[in-house]
């Protein structure tokens, strides 16, 4: 299965007043592994960025005066995301923005669900974590993704993070951790489909006190029913 894990930036929270896209990122998997190709671009949006948008991302409206519209690069685009599975962090967001766009470019383009299934992220956590924080910076504490390098939200390395957490929260595996460098104030990067290059060893995820504990119980009860002890317990003490 191919499958496209996406995010966006944009001027402002709502797409019915007018607001646009600034940032398009997403990186590919394919059976569940990356393989090392993405796509990023920055766009002009042809209006201001609104205040609390340009303090979450740090992207400037003069920074976006010499990028492309939509219109632009939109046939790339489709062409990256064509028939995977796209995976999003409260799709309904960033569908929104990108069918607005489509519409903008042309009735030709359709909408994004004609060309993709989407998998909510949100809408996963929700039912996995009830009750809880499910901001993408929550899912990385609590699933023990390293999310240090996310001092903006920038397209790219969120798409590269939500990546983390959808292989942690489906099946407890955790990528390879890609090192994003740069970011808005200094990329020029028009829009990329290239190798990316590992930055940094991969993390080791090692076991929390609880269940460690959790652990010695179970063997305590194993050796309990084997009338001395398990297999279990002599494996654990000659490793």
């Amino acid at each position: 299965m191919r499958q496209i894990v996406l995010d966006t930036e944009t001027t402002g929270l709502e797409v019915r007043q007018g607001h646009r896209l600034i940032e398009i990122a997403c990186v590919e998997m394919v059976e569940r592994r990356l393989t090392g190709r993405h796509y990023q671009t920055y766009l002009n949006p042809e209006r201001a960025i609104d205040e609390g948008a340009r303090a979450v991302t740090g992207i400037e409206d003069e920074f976006l005066l010499d990028k492309p519209r939509f219109q632009e690069v939109v046939d790339e685009f489709l062409a990256f995301i064509d028939g995977a599975e796209l995976i999003i962090h409260n799709a309904a967001f960033d569908v929104g923005f990108i069918d607005a766009e489509l519409a903008r470019a042309g009735a030709q383009y359709g909408r994004l669900a004609d060309r993709c299934n989407v998998l909510d992220t949100l809408l996963m956590a929700r039912e996995r974590y009830p009750g809880q924080r499910n901001s993408l910076d929550a899912l990385c504490k609590r699933l023990g993704v390293d999310n240090s390098a996310r001092d903006l939200h920038g397209g790219l390395i969120d798409a590269q993070l939500l990546a983390d957490v959808y292989l942690a929260m489906t099946s407890g595996q955790v990528v390879l951790d890609l090192g994003f460098e740069g970011g808005a104030e200094t990329s020029g990067v028009r829009a990329v489909i290239a190798p990316l290059v590992l930055a940094r060893r991969p993390r080791v995820l090692r076991a929390s006190e609880e269940e460690v504990s959790a652990h010695s119980q179970r063997l305590d009860a194993l050796d309990k029913s084997a009338g001395g002890q398990s297999i279990w317990r002599k494996q654990e003490l000659e490793a």
